[in-house]
């Protein structure tokens, strides 16, 4: 496994220590674990099955929607807009 080399701030690398160590970790594990997260770009392999096709109760329905709010139209900014001083 490729070994990657870092440096940051004393302070930053105590907080790491400490939270590894929360974890039960090896500041290693736990950096390797860190960048997993925020690399990978795949769902887990579960995902859909488990959570997106987990559902145990009735068909889920979307109700209809309606027709869109029509809305006033903005008027543009002009010499007659006071800004508050």
């Amino acid at each position: 496994m490729p070994q990657l080399h870092c440096y940051v701030p004393e302070d930053l690398a105590a907080r790491l220590r400490q939270r590894a160590e929360a974890q039960g970790q090896s500041v290693s594990r736990y950096l390797a674990e860190l960048v997993r997260h925020d690399v990978e770009t795949s769902w887990p392999a579960s995902f859909f099955s488990e959570v997106v096709g987990g559902w145990q109760g009735e068909a889920l329905t979307r109700p209809a929607q309606g027709e869109p709010e029509v809305r006033e139209a903005l008027q543009p900014a002009g010499d007659d807009v006071r800004v508050p001083a």
